[in-house]
């Protein structure tokens, strides 16, 4: 069918049907791959992440602000401009991390704010600042991320920081992962009756 042949109202028409079963049609695909890999009786290839002493720093330059108008403090502050007099210190994300993700289980990360959450995220998926002082290992199945591409691997999420306090953790990340593209898992729904999901 050529769309650009058709009438406004026809190609309108014709449009809003085929968004309305988008939806369906990923539904549909999946059930189909879930359906061959059962056929064939095909093992999903899983990854445990492995990460010992993994130390992050990251050079800071030390800021004071304004300090309090006098004829002292006006001089220190233009001698320092001039001398190009600038403190820095290093400041440690990560402390000797060590851990193990393992394969098709849901992991919680909990901690205070500005504890370091996010760094080790970002480090485990190979995404962190160059400027940032990193040692330490992380592997994927026994492989080191400098021996292949982990964007192709692992993803980091940013942080939506909407919670609803009156459901489960899990139900937090199924119903997050509902609105951020990924859909439900199939046959999640067996798993949880009271809820209905996306």
């Amino acid at each position: 069918m050529d769309v650009s042949k058709l009438e406004d109202l026809d190609r309108h028409l014709f449009i809003d049907e085929l968004i309305r079963h988008v939806e369906d049609d990923n539904l549909r695909l999946l059930q189909k791959i879930k359906n061959r890999i059962d056929e064939v009786g095909l093992e999903l290839p899983t990854i445990e992440v492995r990460f010992s002493d993994l130390f992050v720093e990251a050079e800071c330059e030390v800021v004071y602000g304004k300090p309090i108008p006098t004829l002292w403090n006006a001089i220190a502050s233009r001698i320092s401009r001039v001398m190009c007099l600038k403190k820095e210190k290093n400041i440690s994300i990560l402390n000797g991390v060590s851990g193990i993700v393992r394969p098709k289980r849901m992991t919680l990360l909990l901690g205070p704010p500005s504890c370091g959450k996010t760094t080790l995220l970002l480090a485990l998926a190979g995404r962190l600042d160059h400027s940032l002082k990193t040692t330490g290992n992380v592997s994927y199945n026994g492989h080191l991320l400098s021996e292949f591409v982990p964007e192709k691997t692992s993803n980091y999420v940013s942080q939506n920081d909407l919670h609803i306090p009156d459901i489960t953790v899990r139900e937090t990340l199924d119903f997050s992962g509902c609105f951020q593209g990924t859909g439900n898992r199939l046959g999640e729904e067996n798993n949880y009756p009271n809820i209905s999901f996306c």
